[in-house]
């Protein structure tokens, strides 16, 4: 009984920290899945949560205007969808997922987009990576046979050359976090792209871990189904503590056992 009881309450508690969830996760995916772009290239902008694409829209921050929404006076609308079909420089900057209602609160982490007007551009990944993995930065000029050689940079110092015009970053740890660029001799030099690294989650599941397809509810509220859960919890510890004394004071009676001999 004791067992069951535990194991009622450890439901009731993850229950009750799945409830604080409401709102689904979303993210931006960019194609090509870069962060430089040349000037006159079509680019796609998806807002993508876990069960549908609805319900999202597109907001950026540029020089044009802040929380502009897609299809107003950038870009084309799709549902969840963004399609530029030519961009310039005047579209760089930062871009990410907001909900139809406007709430700040229900949105993506934003990326930064970086368009060209020059001859050179930095082929490196818009999302985090993945601390341990393997990354590889390539130098691409506006002309195919202006490729070779590349030389790259990080946080404006020189890092290496790279004579295919890539370089690869060998189990990217935080300290390969910065700016990166690189230049093509005779063509140019590339804006500058900041590399994120995530670190690997290896400690025990938390309980939003254990609701994958929701994300934290506001502060406020979550601040109030906090303290409810407290008050809950502590009231079924003291009902439980109550039922195993109980249990504790009432041992099962043993059977009783007579026997008989004749005198």
């Amino acid at each position: 009984m004791e067992e069951t009881s535990a194991r009622r309450l450890l439901e009731f508690i993850v229950l009750l920290s799945c409830s604080g969830n409401s709102v689904l996760p979303v993210r931006l995916t960019v194609s090509p899945s870069r962060s430089q772009f040349f000037e006159y290239e079509s680019v796609t902008l998806i807002c993508e949560d876990e069960n549908s694409s609805d319900g999202w829209t597109v907001r950026r921050n540029t020089t044009r205007g802040t929380r502009k929404r897609c299809g107003d006076g950038w870009g084309k609308s799709a549902g969840s969808t963004c399609n530029m079909p030519y961009i310039l420089p005047l579209d760089s900057g930062l871009y990410w997922c907001e909900s139809m209602s406007g709430s700040s609160s229900s949105s993506s982490s934003s990326i930064q987009l970086s368009v060209s007007g020059g001859s050179v551009i930095l082929q490196s990944p818009v999302l985090p990576v993945m601390e341990g993995d393997d990354v590889t930065l390539s130098c691409r000029a506006k002309s195919p046979a202006h490729n070779l050689p590349a030389a790259f940079y990080k946080d404006g110092s020189f890092i290496g050359d790279g004579p295919s015009g890539h370089m690869t970053l060998l189990h990217v740890s935080s300290s390969d976090e910065g700016l990166y660029k690189c230049s093509i001799s005779g063509q140019g030099e590339s804006p500058s792209s900041r590399i994120s690294v995530e670190g690997r989650i290896t400690s025990t599941p938390s309980p939003s871990s254990i609701c994958p397809t929701s994300t934290q509810s506001p502060p406020i509220m979550l601040l109030f189904l906090s303290s409810s859960a407290a008050v809950v919890f502590l009231h079924l510890l003291v009902l439980l503590d109550l039922d195993l004394t109980r249990s504790s004071l009432d041992p099962a009676e043993e059977p009783l056992h007579v026997s008989s001999t004749q005198r």
